[in-house]
């Protein structure tokens, strides 16, 4: 039914983990050209449902799949067509990006997300992949959930290049809320990024302190991540957290997520 129709997809994605862990007599096939090039995942999509409409990859770290849906959304509001896919995927095929990542200190020593947890130590990297279908508010039944805002903001200058800046995520905050034209004290549920990082999650909770405690509100917000339950699945971890409110909370919600890099 959505074959030759204006139907767009949003991709957000990272490693092509795939194009590494190939042999190397396999490496110079027509698969491993198209294979390794993030912009041909999208592209593939569009392809096999025969769609017609936007199409891009997002590589944007821990933001990429938040970022589709952002553009997703931007796009039905420009009418440029009246059906989106936004999506989200992380593998891990090979092992350098895991040793790295340990060297540099990024992942959990106990290989998990303490999130907002006394013993936060890092990360624990995980797989995924989401999916949501995003239109124009219609009838579509109970598995549904209004975006009535969104943001995209970047961290700007800070400590290293890693390193989260408190200040830009009160920023971002503040323009998911506005853009959802909502009270901040309407709010009762944030999903937050949540790695579980001594210096990452302390700074985000600083923000939401701020933002949310600046209105004298005297309602608690219900804050979670879902890391702490399935880890962080990267390029795909953004969309994870969304889908996840989704089932918690059926109200309004405000969708916001720092491009870190």
């Amino acid at each position: 039914t959505l074959m030759g129709g204006d139907g767009g997809v949003f991709l957000g994605i990272e490693r092509p983990d795939w194009a590494p862990a190939q042999p190397p007599l396999a490496r110079g096939s027509v698969y491993a050209v198209t294979g390794d090039n993030v912009s041909v995942a999208a592209g593939r999509v569009s392809f096999a449902l025969g769609l017609h409409g936007p199409c891009a990859s997002f590589e944007t770290a821990c933001s990429a799949s938040l970022v589709a849906s952002h553009s997703a959304a931007r796009a039905l509001q420009h009418a440029e067509c009246d059906v989106h896919l936004a999506a989200g995927v992380n593998l891990m095929l090979v092992q350098a990006s895991s040793i790295g990542m340990a060297i540099a200190c990024m992942t959990s020593v106990a290989g998990r997300c303490h999130t907002f947890d006394s013993r936060a130590d890092g990360f624990c990297r995980g797989e995924g992949c989401s999916a949501a279908v995003i239109r124009m508010s219609k009838a579509l039944g109970t598995r549904r959930v209004d975006l009535r805002g969104s943001a995209v903001r970047q961290d700007g200058r800070s400590v290293s290049l890693t390193a989260p800046n408190g200040q830009a995520q009160q920023g971002l905050l503040v323009a998911a809320i506005r853009d959802a034209g909502v009270a901040a004290d309407a709010l009762s549920l944030h999903e937050a990024h949540g790695t579980g990082t001594a210096l990452g999650d302390p700074t985000e909770a600083g923000a939401l302190a701020a933002v949310h405690g600046a209105d004298g509100r005297t309602l608690p917000v219900v804050v979670g991540a879902a890391k702490a339950s399935v880890g962080h699945s990267e390029a795909c971890s953004g969309q994870v957290g969304l889908l996840k409110a989704q089932w918690q909370l059926a109200g309004t919600m405000a969708l916001g997520n720092a491009h870190l890099r």
